[in-house]
């Protein structure tokens, strides 16, 4: 082939064959396979260890405050179980059944979209995540509108002699 037949692309772009080393589709598809076996194993392998693990008991009992203090419709930010964990502790309008000791609610700040603070919303009875106009219930925690696929995790609360503690979280 002469070198005005060559093609403009070879002309512009040459290529050494014998530098070249090319991976066929075979050794591709080789290391795909391959790659995604190790990925299938590294997540069973974190789902067993989850699996086993027992469910957490040993929860910490944190005052909170004492409910006289709060008014309806306030709110008030702690932390629970550990330091940074926060939390919000709700006094709401909803019966002792349904919400805990006297209208208290708690959940952890979170939003469990990606994890932007959360914001009570007394006027709507919602909690709002203002990150992607996420919005929870007040009541017990569940997705009521926006990204997020999973309820808020809740504080457990118990009242003894007036003032509230937290006892326990669950998702």
């Amino acid at each position: 082939m002469k070198d005005d037949e060559t093609p403009v692309w070879k002309r512009e772009f040459p290529v050494a064959w014998a530098d070249d080393h090319l991976a066929t589709r075979r050794a591709f598809t080789r290391s795909l396979v391959g790659v995604s076996c190790a990925s299938f194993a590294a997540t069973a392998t974190l789902a067993a260890r989850r699996a086993g693990t027992p469910a957490r008991t040993d929860w910490p009992v944190v005052e909170l405050a004492a409910a006289a203090e709060m008014p309806l419709g306030a709110s008030r930010v702690f932390d629970y179980p550990a330091a940074g964990d926060a939390c919000l502790l709700i006094r709401t309008e909803l019966p002792e059944t349904e919400s805990g000791p006297q209208g208290f609610v708690a959940f952890s700040q979170r939003c469990t979209h990606l994890g932007c603070p959360v914001v009570y919303r007394p006027a709507h009875g919602d909690l709002q995540c203002p990150c992607h106009a996420g919005y929870f219930s007040a009541a017990d925690g569940r997705v009521l509108k926006g990204p997020a696929q999973r309820p808020l995790p809740r504080v457990e609360l118990e009242r003894r002699r007036g003032v509230l503690f937290a006892v326990g979280l669950r998702a």
